[in-house]
């Protein structure tokens, strides 16, 4: 199996994405700088935590240059997908510019929690290599506060409050708003369909 690059992009949730990985087999490399992505196969972008912080680190180590270039599946989870679009209005940044559009604050409504924490039902609105053999109405594990709109590269939406992308995909870029590592068997699933992908 390819080796999976897992960026340390100051997230928490890190150790657990590591250890999801490995539960499936995957030879897995922490990096922390972008020369250590040479050779790898895939690349996971976990995050939690500011948009703002997390693309200054990006920088500062050439991970945003080499992100644009390399020619392997990225999976970006949770803060990570929403690093893969154009900007976000947490911190008013510019982030990867892999898929278009720009992050924002989910709405407060009457009713609604921010952030939006727990278990939320998907709802497929297209083909999509990541939710491969799972069902319709899949529930995944969310934590966050902004969310990327609901565009041509949103393959599942959601609903919490608002409507937002919960798993995208263009090419070589894919992300999901959720914590596939805490989403039990169906999160499992997930990653395994991610390392089963053709480059």
């Amino acid at each position: 199996m390819n080796t999976v690059a897992l960026i340390d992009a100051g997230g928490a949730n890190l150790g657990s994405v590591r250890y999801a990985l490995e539960r499936l087999g995957a030879p897995v490399r922490i990096v922390r700088d972008a020369d250590e992505l040479r050779g790898v196969g895939r690349i996971v972008l976990p995050g939690v935590g500011a948009a703002s912080n997390a693309m200054s680190l990006l920088r500062a180590r050439g991970f945003d240059a080499a992100l644009r270039e390399l020619p392997v599946p990225l999976l970006g989870i949770c803060l990570g997908m929403q690093l893969l679009f154009e900007s976000s209005e947490e911190g008013d940044v510019a982030c990867l510019g892999l898929l278009p559009g720009r992050v924002r604050r989910l709405g407060v409504e009457k009713g609604v929690r921010v952030p939006h924490m727990g278990w939320n039902v998907l709802a497929p609105l297209g083909h999509s290599r990541l939710l491969r053999g799972l069902g319709d109405d899949q529930r995944m594990y969310f934590v966050h506060g902004y969310a990327a709109p609901v565009s041509g590269d949103c393959v599942a939406a959601c609903t919490h409050g608002a409507h937002f992308a919960a798993v995208v995909e263009r090419g070589n870029a894919l992300g999901v708003q959720f914590h596939p590592e805490r989403s039990s068997s169906a999160g499992a699933r997930l990653l395994a369909n991610f390392l089963a992908l053709d480059a």
